[in-house]
């Protein structure tokens, strides 16, 4: 019986279609990372697992690919960049000139479920700005994270922002110690039905006083001026006060950048990581497809002095590229990719000077830029010329032993069947006066 291999649960064959779909998303990704001074960077696929278990914990390691490799050493598939970024910094950058502005376009591996949006493998796009604590720098990350979207054609989107100090501070004020435990409670509340999520609570400790406050916080969402005013009459502390006005100062930048009218307060947002210190935020597009979430980030001023390094605040996000796409291509926003050549050469014959001559103009049309291919297979001049049309191939170039013994070759006009005989020296520049009409 033969062998039937199959592809991993949780994985995916990337086809030309999509791979083009995918690489004109990482261009215009790529080209607005760079237009705010990122600098691409790329690490190891696997790491020592240690590296995420000093991150989140030993539980992390339910969720990651771990496996020992064949000195013993204990590694994962990196479940993310950040932890990686971060690593590289302290190994390699701690006395570089602040801040340094690095992006990425990488994929990453979790052991999780796969869902709709969701996979086993999955493609992240995203920044780390390491060495400054101000507020600017948080606005700097959130408004390229606004430009990254619209560089994609995607409008329909907001960027809700929370905090995970102000949330730290509600889980003192209702007592409860396991303040971990409730922000990822939190973050998984769309998930729950109400009667669940409230049963939730209760394994907190809360009475049904508290569980009302948590739920009258996460309701805590809008435009800013409409939230804020709010949460500072939540909040008492000193503490919340001042990061209440660092999100009043920062919701005001964002207005200078020009993406204020993008950005809503959320309370209710803990993120999936615990690692993040102050702001954080996550981008929401409208859809019908069942995607949430399709990226975040925030400020995690903690994990470099984690990982070993001296004291370093940082900020960031990643998009994800298996949420992101889907809903541009169902809002129609990619465009189709052309994967046909321009330019089809086609030798007639097995005459050694014939396939030597469509070799030659073939190489000279892609010297000079032209999308172009060559007949391989030996077919015969109506299967060719079939074979182009399915393609969709604009124009053939015929070359023949009879028009080549005179210096010349046909150029066929594919839709209208139209032929004409040119000089073999002149075709490239025939044919890129065709393609520039």
């Amino acid at each position: 019986m033969k062998l039937k291999l199959e592809r991993v649960k949780g994985t995916r064959d990337l086809l030309p279609e999509e791979m083009a779909k995918r690489r004109w998303v990482f261009e215009r990704l790529r080209e607005v990372f760079e237009r705010y001074n990122f600098h691409e960077v790329l690490t190891p696929t696997f790491e020592y697992t240690e590296l995420f278990k000093l991150r989140s914990g030993e539980e992390v390691v339910e969720q990651l690919y771990a496996f020992d490799d064949k000195g013993g050493r204990n590694l994962s598939l990196r479940p993310d960049m950040t932890s990686s970024v971060a690593r590289l910094y302290v190994n390699s950058f701690q006395n570089a000139p602040k801040p340094v502005k690095w992006y990425y376009i990488a994929n990453m591996f979790r052991y999780e479920e796969p869902q709709s949006g969701r996979y086993r493998e999955f493609w992240q796009a995203g920044v780390e700005l390491l060495g400054s604590s101000r507020v600017e720098a948080d606005a700097e990350v959130i408004a390229l994270f606004v430009e990254s979207y619209l560089a994609t054609g995607l409008d329909e989107f907001t960027v809700n922002i929370g905090d995970r100090i102000l949330l730290d501070e509600f889980a003192r004020m209702l007592g409860v110690k396991d303040d971990i435990g409730l922000m990822r409670l939190i973050d998984k509340k769309d998930k729950l039905s109400e009667e669940d999520f409230v049963e939730a609570l209760k394994e907190f400790g809360l009475d049904d006083y508290g569980i009302e406050k948590v739920i009258a916080l996460i309701e805590i969402k809008g435009l800013p001026d409409e939230v804020l005013p709010k949460a500072e009459e939540l909040f008492t502390s000193r503490e919340a006060k001042v990061e209440i006005a660092r999100i009043y100062e920062l919701v005001d930048l964002l207005n200078t950048y020009g993406v204020g009218e993008r950005i809503l307060i959320d309370l209710g947002i803990a993120r999936g990581f615990d690692y993040y210190t102050s702001v954080v935020f996550e981008a929401i597009a409208p859809n019908d497809i069942g995607i949430g979430s399709i990226g975040g980030g925030g400020r995690y001023d903690n994990l470099i002095e984690v990982f070993g390094g001296k004291p370093t605040p940082a900020t960031g996000f990643a998009i994800g590229i298996e949420r992101l796409i889907p809903i541009l291509e169902w809002k129609g926003i990619i465009p189709e990719p052309k994967l046909r050549p321009d330019i089809y050469v086609i030798p007639i014959g097995k005459e050694s000077g014939v396939r030597k001559a469509a070799v030659e103009v073939v190489t000279a049309l892609r010297m000079a830029g032209v999308k172009a291919d060559i007949e391989l297979t030996g077919r015969k001049i109506g299967k060719a010329l079939d074979y182009a049309g399915r393609l969709g191939v604009p124009y053939v170039i015929i070359i023949g032993k009879r028009d080549l013994a005179e210096g010349k070759v046909t150029v066929r006009d594919m839709e209208s069947g139209e032929q004409r005989v040119v000089g073999k020296e002149r075709v490239v520049e025939e044919i890129l006066n065709l393609t520039a009409l």
